[in-house]
């Protein structure tokens, strides 16, 4: 009876305390991406205390004790928006705001973090810039980025100039989602023909080294590709892009949430035939995919897949006569690259209370990459009774991997001193071997004498082989970052990585077998300083370094019997010192990013060309790198919106030993500048969308790169170039059309132009295309849910 009488009771009062109790429900997107929103604050506009955040779905749950309540939503990065909450569930996509975006970065620790709290140079390539950019190779989004200068060798080849100059050298690390795309001691400079430009949602650059959390390799800078999550309503897009040079696209996606299960599948296809350069024909398919399961609010698994093939014949670079005269016809007819890569990850995520996080990812990749490079052909112009201009030679080489690996990290949020713990560690273990060997052929020379027109190959010379090794690769890294505020507007950042890099060998070439290790401590401590809300300072000084990749140590030395290889290379070290600021004004219509830096180079990799084009490695100098890095927006209506990024920097050889032979003319390069160094460059547009035509788009954007030296030696100069280009787009309901016309001036220009040092070296060009039209319609459909 008493048990009866008390059950009742509870019962009575429940229902009493829940009389009125209206339930809100809801889940909140981004409009761009269709991705959920996490973190997004949803609040009662009569009683701002009453709140709560959206989780890792983008769903949230409010109680009010009106019926019909007026609900304001708002997140860092979106405008803020109030709506009347009903009797069913709320669906919210919010709109991107272009200015307050700058305000979030998530790259610095692999974590959501805001830019007040991140004493480095970082950026941020929108999803809007992205889709309106429209972007056939990556170069065009990229160069976008205050500071970053990627050079196009065109069919997506490339070479990179963040705080460096333009070289192939691994001092730039890309990672997907914050995991690296290639393991350390691989040439990571091909990751990039593998990335999905349909697959991304956005993309990260951390300029300086960010040795502290990523590691070895990000010297010059970390790119983080961040892909697409899975959609919060049903999405779908199908498109095709095409160009006036042969050029052809097929991309497809799709992506939705469904309960505590998410997907979103991206797929391109593209293939270029006929184009304006000879002999320049390519293809690529690439394919990526994500799954979540959600077990709770709080505990997540992610899959990812990447699949990615590529092959390209590469038409490498021609000589003054052809460039000047616009013959573009390559030299070579059989010189290619190709790739045949998988990437897989499984994580699983989890929010503990007040902040913390945890994650665990297993990951695997895969990649055999295969070339018969143009830039490995070697010809010595000087005739000689051990010299025949009319011979040359050059290479195919193999470079194939696997690797299987653990990243894991937590972070920790402290009430004192708002402070914040990250702690992490990584390990992989990457079996892999390399083999080249030389070939033949025969060099068609000009009228002159002095150059060549056209190589033809001879033969295959299997036995004459330029390396031949066998790797097993362990890479172990441990790092932790403690950031905390003493006072409100003041927070520091300090941290450390420790990364050791080991392996054992078989060098096939000299039959020999050993084993090599590289370790290094690499800090960081840093702060920042909120002058008032939107203008900020920060300061850091940062460590990096990044051992010599494998394909260096055991290349044989030009021009050595017996075989002789650079056992003897050291691992490239920086210590960089930044300051810099970012501020906004009259309600973020404008705002402005600068950083200042200084970093000075120890055991850089220098490559010095031979007479007869080959290549010395040498590590042995000291090198200085200083400049400053400007972004600019400006967007003072909805119609208008100007950006503009650039950089002023010095690249300098210190003391560089190059030779101690009294017979050559140079002995140390201290003083030169470093070739391929250009003083300035910049990216600027301006965006006009038309209020009497809705959804329509249209940009011109000016990119500039300034003169530079050709060779090491300081003789020769490059004048450099600019280049207008011109977009414009519309969107009718799901159907979006678009043209992109590049280089609209049809301007003549080189975007890397190198010599060698000797008297009778001559400037090789890599050619830009022509006026080219790019065309394209695409349909978005997006379903309600």
């Amino acid at each position: 009876m008493n048990r009866t009488f008390y059950t009742l009771l509870g019962l009575c009062l429940f229902s009493i305390s829940t009389f009125g109790q209206n339930v809100i429900r809801g889940k909140i997107y981004d409009a761009e991406t269709k991705e959920s929103s996490i973190g997004a604050t949803v609040q009662l506009v009569s009683n701002a205390q009453v709140g709560t955040f959206t989780n890792a779905a983008g769903q949230f749950e409010l109680t009010s004790t009106e019926e019909t309540p007026l609900v304001r939503i708002s997140m860092v990065g979106y405008d803020t928006q109030e709506l009347q909450a009903g009797n069913g569930p709320l669906t919210i996509a919010l709109v991107p705001n272009a200015q307050e975006m700058q305000s979030v970065v998530v790259t610095a620790n692999r974590e959501a973090t805001l830019r007040t709290e991140t004493p480095v140079a970082i950026s941020k390539l929108s999803p809007k810039l992205l889709d309106e950019t429209k972007p056939t190779q990556l170069v065009e989004a990229l160069n976008k980025v205050p500071g970053v200068l990627m050079v196009n060798y065109n069919n997506e080849q490339h070479a990179m100039a963040i705080r460096q100059p333009m070289t192939t050298n691994g001092y730039f690390l890309y990672l997907e989602d914050g995991v690296p795309i290639r393991p350390l001691g691989v040439f990571n400079h091909n990751a990039l023909l593998e990335i999905n430009q349909f697959a991304l949602s956005s993309v990260e650059v951390i300029k300086g080294p960010a040795s502290s959390i990523y590691g070895a390799e990000a010297i010059g800078g970390a790119i983080n590709f961040i892909m697409q999550r899975p959609t919060a309503v049903p999405t779908a897009k199908v498109g095709i892009q095409f160009d006036n040079f042969g050029y052809r696209r097929l991309q497809v996606s799709a992506g939705a949430r469904t309960g505590k299960f998410g997907f979103y599948i991206a797929g391109m296809r593209s293939e270029q035939t006929n184009s304006w350069m000879a002999n320049s024909d390519y293809d690529k398919t690439t394919v990526n995919a994500r799954l979540e399961y959600h077990f709770t609010s709080r505990t997540r698994l992610i899959g990812n897949f990447i699949y990615g093939k590529y092959f390209s014949n590469t038409a490498g670079s021609v000589d003054s006569v052809a460039f000047f005269s616009r013959q573009y016809v390559s030299t070579t007819d059989f010189t290619y690259r190709k790739s045949d890569a998988n990437r897989s990850r499984l994580t699983l995520e989890h929010d503990w209370h007040r902040g913390s996080k945890t994650f665990v990812t297993l990951f695997n990749r895969n990649n055999e990459h295969g070339q018969n490079p143009s830039y490995g052909i070697r010809w010595n112009p000087t005739p000689s009774a051990t010299n025949d201009p009319t011979k040359a030679r050059g290479e195919i080489n193999s470079n194939n991997f696997k690797s299987y690996g653990i990243l894991a990290q937590h972070s920790q949020q402290f009430l004192f001193l708002d402070a914040r713990l990250i702690a992490g560690g990584m390990y992989d273990y990457s079996p892999n071997d390399y083999w080249s060997y030389q070939i033949d052929l025969n060099a068609q020379l000009r009228a002159d004498g002095k150059s060549v027109e056209h190589y033809t190959l001879a033969q295959e010379r299997p036995d004459i082989q330029l390396a031949d090794y066998a790797a097993k690769i362990r890479n172990a890294a441990g790092y932790v970052q403690y950031d905390f505020s003493p006072i409100k507007s003041l927070r520091f950042s300090a941290g450390a990585r420790y990364d050791r890099m080991s392996f054992t060998y078989d060098n096939y070439l000299e039959s020999s077998d050993g084993s090599k290790s590289y370790s290094k401590v690499t800090p960081k401590i840093g702060l920042t300083y909120e002058l008032a809300k939107d203008k900020g300072l920060y300061a850091n000084y940062s460590q990096g370094f990044s051992p010599p990749a494998l394909t260096s140590i055991f290349r044989r030395k030009p021009n050595t019997e017996p075989a002789e290889f650079y056992y003897n290379l050291k691992p490239a070290q920086f210590q960089n010192y930044e300051v810099g600021g970012w501020a906004a004004w009259w309600e973020n219509k404008v705002y402005v990013d600068v950083a200042l830096y200084q970093m000075n180079g120890t055991n850089e990799l220098l490559s010095i060309r031979q007479p007869d084009n080959s290549t010395d490695y040498q590590s042995a100098g000291k090198t200085l790198h200083r400049g400053v890095e400007l972004g600019l927006t400006v967007k003072p209506t909805q119609q208008f919106f100007f950006r503009f990024g650039g950089t002023h920097a010095l690249h300098r050889f210190e003391d560089f030993q190059i030779s101690t032979r009294s017979t050559d003319q140079y002995q140390n390069l201290g003083g030169f500048d470093m070739p391929t160094a250009p003083r300035w460059s910049w990216n600027t547009e301006f965006y006009y969308y038309p209020a009497f035509v809705k959804n329509l788009r249209t940009s011109i954007e000016w990119q500039h790169v300034g003169s530079y030296y050709q060779n090491q030696i300081n003789t020769v100069r490059y004048d450099g170039f600019d280049v207008v280009n011109y977009r414009i787009g519309y969107q009718w309901k799901g159907v979006e059309v678009y043209s992109n016309v590049m280089n609209i001036g049809d301007v003549l220009y080189s975007p890397s132009a190198s010599r060698g040092n000797n008297a009778t070296d001559r400037t090789t060009y890599t050619p830009a295309a022509p006026r080219t039209f790019v065309f394209g319609i695409q349909y978005n459909f997006t379903g309600k849910k």
